[in-house]
């Protein structure tokens, strides 16, 4: 696989006119698309799969997670020789193993419904973002680690915290090369780390069956040291995966025990 830069560079002199006066959200997010793959093309994804790994100081742990574009998702690691499950959605039940029992459980209706809003956004946010009524806006140019980028603003479905509504807003930072996004913020609005701002920064772009993913993902708090980087050893698009998967573990009945 070629990195981003080596296979748009016809494309980036094609388009290199209009994209050097892109000053709308609108406009930047359309190059996005245009730029990774193209908007149909996009469109016609209906579910993702990644494979990674993820360096926990020093432990090393090997990971799935998977979306599909109706909204279901499930994050599998292999942590010490044993399953671990996180973020696991099948439309309806939002579920994962408990650190502490590794047992499976079922998460709180507020979750659950907060999840729900969240689901049809697993492949991208910006993703028809008009019609799923989100509001887009620009932030302005801004300097990421040297980098030179468009901000944007938007503005999704809000959360509820304790049956209060919240405003949920994600900012993208768009590298004006080639119009990628290069970070991502969003704002906790509950639990322990509430009020903090969570970072997300994208690298190594990659081409998958003619669409482009960022292989590299870097997670942290903002203006803190340190985090955690994901790195992708594999990424299939439109792949078969076992409905099995998303569907909560029942416990078995006592007589299936003896």
């Amino acid at each position: 696989m070629k990195t981003i830069k080596s296979l748009l560079i016809a494309t980036l002199l094609l388009a290199a006119a209009p994209m050097a006066t892109a000053q709308t959200a609108d406009e930047i997010v359309s190059n996005y698309f245009e730029n990774t793959g193209g908007l149909d093309n996009w469109k016609n994804v209906e579910s993702v799969k990644w494979t990674g790994k993820v360096d926990l100081g020093g432990m090393v742990i090997p990971f799935d997670r998977y979306v599909t574009k109706d909204g279901r998702s499930a994050t599998t690691a292999d942590v010490q020789g044993q399953m671990f499950y996180q973020d696991v959605f099948d439309g309806e039940t939002l579920w994962g193993t408990n650190q502490m029992t590794m047992e499976a459980e079922k998460s709180d209706a507020e979750s659950t419904a907060n999840y729900k809003l969240e689901a049809k956004d697993l492949i991208s946010p910006l993703l028809n973002y008009k019609e799923k009524g989100y509001t887009l806006e620009m932030v302005g140019p801004e300097t990421v680690e040297g980098t030179e980028t468009m901000k944007l603003k938007l503005d999704i479905d809000p959360y509820m915290v304790d049956g209060v509504e919240q405003p949920n807003s994600v900012y993208f930072y768009f590298e004006t090369e080639n119009f990628v996004p290069i970070m991502e913020e969003r704002t906790v609005t509950s639990g322990p780390a509430k009020g903090m701002t969570i970072v997300l920064k994208y690298s190594d772009y990659e081409e998958v069956d003619g669409l482009y993913f960022a292989f590299s993902m870097t997670q942290g708090v903002k203006d803190m040291p340190g985090g955690q980087t994901l790195s992708m050893t594999g990424i299939e698009v439109n792949g078969e995966i076992d409905d099995a998967l998303f569907s909560f573990p029942e416990p078995a009945a006592e007589t299936d025990k003896k």
